[in-house]
């Protein structure tokens, strides 16, 4: 039987647009489109770099919740707001995901609200980060 698990963080936009933070399946983890809002202090930073660590650590929070991490990640989707942010956003997450190297897209389009000026959505599967992992260049 298939394992479903739905994470809640709280967020009164889950509970307005009754969706979940994160959906795994078995061993296949879905993040929802992930702002740079702080959980604790509900602020969003400013900095398009801070906004950037903000959002990747409320995803990896979320990873971490279901037993999987950053390392697990195998694919993103990043919204940048303003296409000149696109350098430094980019910057922030090589960083992280260096080594990691999902797939990934980029695209700036409006987000919706002004505020956000950075928004990332992953999909993971559980253990890849201890998988045997070959790199092929073409």
């Amino acid at each position: 039987m298939v394992e479903i698990l739905k994470l809640k963080t709280g967020s009164r936009y889950e509970d307005l647009a009754s969706y979940s933070r994160l959906v795994s399946v078995d061993d296949w983890i879905f993040v929802s489109n992930t702002a740079g809002r702080n959980p604790l202090t509900q602020e969003i930073p400013e900095d398009v770099t801070e906004q950037t660590e903000q959002v990747l650590a409320n995803i990896e929070r979320a990873l971490l919740a279901v037993d999987a991490s950053l390392g697990d990640v195998v694919a993103s989707r990043i919204f940048i707001q303003n296409p000149s942010d696109t350098s430094a956003v980019m910057a922030k997450i090589g960083e992280r995901f260096r080594g990691i190297d999902p797939a990934m897209t980029l695209t700036c389009p409006p987000l919706s609200s002004k505020d956000y000026k950075v928004e990332v959505e992953v999909t993971a599967y559980r253990g890849a980060s201890k998988s045997n992992i070959e790199v092929k260049n073409i």
